[in-house]
């Protein structure tokens, strides 16, 4: 199947080539249109890619007991850990899913992690599994250079000095990586959502996932597959860079369904502001200012109304995703 969403290579940007400013047009138009966007020429080893997969089916294929000891209860404020089926909630309602959540790693005698800061702490590995864990860091350090390569780019399509969101907002960017896996549903029926029609909440997301597909999102009002597209990732904006650029890009509703009757793999990672950085509208030309859109979001809420830092804002979704976590993060 080809992909409606459009496909973009970044070697131009990530080698500084005189073609950078074509892939910034190309990430404004996929931005107004899809707000999603395929990204091929990332650099990403394929090897560490196919290793990341095998590891994580292994993790996953462990007997339930094994997993729960390192079960997220056990990460408190770092938010790392693993989850049960219909342990995490999308609109409030249970998603088809299992998965691991990891962050940067953070030493247990940082002084962050001493304080008690809010998603600073050491990852969870499985014992049994010991490659796991430094694939998992390997990975993440590898897509975090794709992030800062993309944020390049974004700026560039908004016409910003390129470094701009390097210099404003992720000098030391939020860094968290999702492992997903979606049993087979036991039907086809919008009641068993792998995950229910979300936004996602910071700057930018850079996905990976596996030839069995079921992404899809609301392309203009329209629901449109996101299907597999060998060595990409599949980007989204989110709801930080929707809300600083007053509208002019949107962050996209998108959900996933897992009809396939197979075992899904996906492996989201979301590159996002620092946590103490406040949200602010960037200085856009005119032009795009003028162009800016308000609309009514698939929430209903207003995004466009938030004033703080990115710290408070995620805050206040961790308490909807997982309710039992949000004891630990109010006093933060």
């Amino acid at each position: 199947m080809d992909p409606q969403v459009p496909i973009i290579d970044l070697a131009p940007l990530i080698q500084n080539t005189s073609q950078k400013s074509e892939v910034g047009k190309a990430l404004k138009q996929a931005c107004r249109t899809h707000g999603f966007f395929y990204v091929v020429g990332h650099g990403v080893s394929e090897d560490l890619q196919q290793k990341l997969e095998t590891l994580s089916a292994a993790f996953f294929a462990l007997p339930l007991e094994e997993k729960m000891q390192i079960r997220m209860a056990l990460g408190g404020k770092a938010w790392r850990g693993y989850f049960p089926v219909g342990d995490e909630l999308t609109s409030g309602k249970p998603d088809l899913k299992e998965g691991l959540y990891l962050g940067r790693e953070t030493a247990a005698d940082d002084p962050r992690v001493q304080a008690g800061e809010l998603l600073m702490g050491p990852n969870l590995f499985p014992a049994a599994l010991p490659e796991l864990g430094p694939t998992i860091l390997e990975y993440m350090a590898a897509v975090e250079q794709v992030g800062h390569h993309l944020m390049r780019g974004l700026a560039l399509s908004l016409d910003l000095d390129e470094n701009f969101f390097q210099q404003h907002y992720t000098t030391d960017p939020l860094t968290l990586f999702r492992i997903f896996h979606y049993p087979p549903a036991a039907t086809s029926t919008a009641s068993y959502w792998g995950v229910g029609e979300h936004t996602d909440y910071g700057l930018l997301t850079i996905l990976k996932q596996d030839q069995v597909g079921g992404l899809q999102i609301n392309s203009q009002g329209q629901w449109i597959p996101a299907p597999f597209v060998p060595n990409s990732f599949i980007c989204n904006i989110g709801d930080m860079l929707e809300r600083m650029t007053g509208g002019y890009y949107v962050s996209t509703p998108h959900r996933v369904l897992n009809a396939s009757g197979q075992g899904r793999f996906s492996y989201p990672f979301f590159f996002d502001p620092n946590l103490d950085a406040q949200i602010e509208p960037l200085p856009l030309p005119k032009q795009q200012t003028s162009q800016q859109t308000q609309r009514v979001r698939w929430d209903g809420k207003n995004v466009m109304a938030f004033r703080g830092t990115y710290r408070k804002y995620l805050i206040g979704k961790i308490g909807q995703v997982f309710p039992d976590l949000m004891d630990e993060v109010q006093d933060q």
